[in-house]
Parts: structure tokens; C-alpha cells; sequence
């Protein structure tokens, strides 16, 4: 898998989805299925080689949800 996946995934999971109340929840506010949130979790926790490859149009509604562009996404996983 793609470092640049794995990272992207690490960091939503780490930083927005185990702080929130349920994996549930966290799908809900953002407009995603549960089973993207699962995905995204799988990949931070378990298997960084063959884990979730996100969809760029998956991470917009993630960031939609957090008032937060794309462009502002990708310095934050930067740093």
C-alpha cells in the first residue's frame, strides 16, 4: 500500500475517530458509511501494507464535515 494512504488513514483515525463517542457516530456527522470508518481504522491499527486505499471523494466528505479543505488536510498530516 501506498505510504501516502496509510498516513492519511492513521491520522483520522488517531486523531478524529477513537476521540469520538463511536465509530458509528463519527460516520454519521461525516456522511460516510460505517464500514469506511472500519476500513480507516483496520488500516491505522492493523495493516499498513495491504490496508484501505481512501478515495479522494471519501476524504472531501471527511473534511466537509470538518469545515476544513483538502489543501488544509494535507498540511496537517505534513507536520
Amino acid at each position: 500500500m501506498n505510504n501516502t494512504n496509510y498516513l492519511i488513514c492513521d491520522y483520522i483515525y488517531k486523531k478524529w475517530i477513537q476521540p469520538f463517542k463511536s465509530q458509528r457516530s463519527f460516520a454519521i456527522e461525516h456522511n460516510i458509511e460505517e464500514s469506511i470508518v472500519r476500513k480507516i481504522k483496520n488500516t491505522s491499527l492493523k495493516n499498513k501494507e495491504v490496508g484501505y486505499n481512501i478515495p479522494v471523494n471519501t476524504l472531501s466528505k471527511i473534511c466537509e464535515a470538518r469545515n476544513l479543505k483538502l489543501s488544509e488536510f494535507f498540511k496537517l498530516i505534513n507536520q
